[in-house]
């Protein structure tokens, strides 16, 4: 899965996304508020981290933009801010949680990964199609009960795909989950990790099927 993060204070950032990338998450990290803007208007992230305080535009004024675009997205604002307002206001603008500086990484990733169970797996901590059972807190696939061994990139397309059960997507909707603003998203190269995924599948009743010119489906078959 793939999140935003947005903190202007270089050293804290860095940290935060060392932790994040720890969980298997995809991070693209950005420091004001104007490239928040662009980029909540054009890429699809599963959360955001988003500070209060940046420069160019501010998080209140970045949140608002992206509710005002009908987003849903799951947002955690950040803040030095001790005032009760501040909080208050936030929340009133549609964040979902917010976390006052400074604080335990540990906090931040068990608020993160609160965040990702309502917002993809519906509040659940599994995710299951079939023998293939995804658990968020781990972020560990198990297939008819054995672990499966997953390069990041395969998990990536695997968590996308078993999100969405029941519906295809495009190896361009793949390719935005797995690579960050700053990598070359190659829609070619998720046939290479479908590919793998499909050796790795293989032998079970479940299947990444593929849809020409749509793209691939995750599908539970009869043993």
């Amino acid at each position: 899965m793939r999140v935003l993060l947005v903190e202007d204070h270089l050293q804290l950032a860095d940290s935060v996304a060392q932790a994040l990338k720890s969980m298997g998450l995809t991070v693209d990290v950005l420091h004001d508020g104007v490239a928040a803007d662009l980029a909540l208007g054009s890429e699809d992230y599963a959360a955001a981290i988003l500070d209060v305080g940046l420069p160019r535009m501010d998080g209140f004024e970045v949140l608002a933009r992206l509710r005002a675009r009908g987003k849903n997205l799951p947002v955690l604002m950040l803040t030095a801010r001790s005032d009760v307002k501040d909080r208050v206001h936030g929340l009133n603008l549609g964040a979902d949680d917010y976390l006052a500086k400074p604080f335990e990484l540990t906090e931040l990733e068990a608020r993160v990964k609160a965040l990702l169970r309502r917002s993809v797996l519906g509040g659940e901590r599994q995710q299951a199609c079939g023998v293939l059972v995804y658990d968020l807190d781990t972020r560990r696939f198990t297939v008819g009960g054995d672990l499966m061994t997953l390069t990041s990139r395969e998990q990536a397309v695997l968590e996308a795909l078993i999100a969405r059960p029941g519906r295809v997507m495009s190896k361009e909707q793949l390719a935005s989950q797995v690579f960050g603003l700053d990598e070359e998203a190659s829609p070619d190269a998720i046939e290479i990790y479908v590919h793998r995924l499909r050796k790795k599948l293989d032998g079970q009743p479940i299947a990444i099927v593929t849809f020409r010119g749509l793209g691939y489906l995750l599908e539970a078959r009869d043993a």
